[in-house]
């Protein structure tokens, strides 16, 4: 038996209601939705994605063809002729004959000149006459003499005696041009002049020689020929 005293609970008490677990519903909700966002955003996108080395060089190439053509249309050279602009100076230089008191000698072709053969050829891509063997032969070409400047008269290797124009002064003293034979040098910048190869003695003349010079000592001050 009850005591009187002790209250009954009633049912209502311990059950819940339906507005209790609504919210509890619409709380799990938004957990669900958040999860599904998370994940979403983990996924990288195309655009983000690094390009690969090999395509940055193929675009570089690709990009730098067409500023290559726009400078040479600037220039007015067209693509062809800026490529071949080169090997056919280098050819047409190869190609030149060499110089011999003022006429022009085909490559491969042979002189003589002072008791020596020399045949014209190419160095460093200008004409050049190359000296052979000694020859009792007599010379095939002028032999004027180292008279003036060697542009456009001879060619480098070419060799003349000696004349007053090659004096030149050591020290006090007058060094005449007659003794001894002379040969064209270039120089860088294609500057061609006259310079002493081997004693006159080695000239073998078929002809008149060259006259004395009409120098003196005098003329030298600390080696200036004046």
């Amino acid at each position: 038996m009850r005591n009187p005293a002790t209250p009954i609970p009633t049912p209502t008490s311990t059950m819940p209601t339906t507005a209790n677990a609504a919210p509890t519903t619409a709380k799990s909700t938004p957990t669900r939705a958040s999860t599904t966002s998370t994940r979403s955003s983990t996924v990288p996108t195309r655009a983000s994605r690094p390009a690969t080395p090999g395509s940055t060089r193929h675009l570089g190439r690709a990009a730098a063809a067409p500023l290559a053509a726009a400078a040479l249309a600037v220039a007015g050279l067209p693509l062809a002729a800026a490529a071949e602009a080169e090997p056919s100076e280098r050819k047409s230089h190869a190609g030149a004959g060499c110089l011999w008191a003022g006429t022009t000698h085909p490559q491969d072709s042979t002189v003589v000149a002072g008791g020596t053969t020399f045949r014209c050829g190419t160095q460093s891509g200008a004409p050049y006459w190359f000296a052979g063997a000694a020859t009792d032969r007599p010379s095939t070409v002028p032999t004027p003499g180292a008279t003036a400047s060697p542009v456009g008269q001879f060619s480098a290797g070419a060799r003349q005696p000696g004349t007053s124009y090659t004096d030149y002064c050591v020290g006090n003293q007058l060094i005449p041009g007659t003794d001894d034979v002379y040969q064209v040098v270039r120089l860088p910048g294609d500057i061609m002049l006259w310079e002493a190869a081997h004693p006159i003695s080695q000239w073998d003349f078929d002809g008149p020689r060259p006259a004395p010079t009409w120098r003196t000592a005098s003329l030298c001050i600390d080696g200036v020929l004046t």
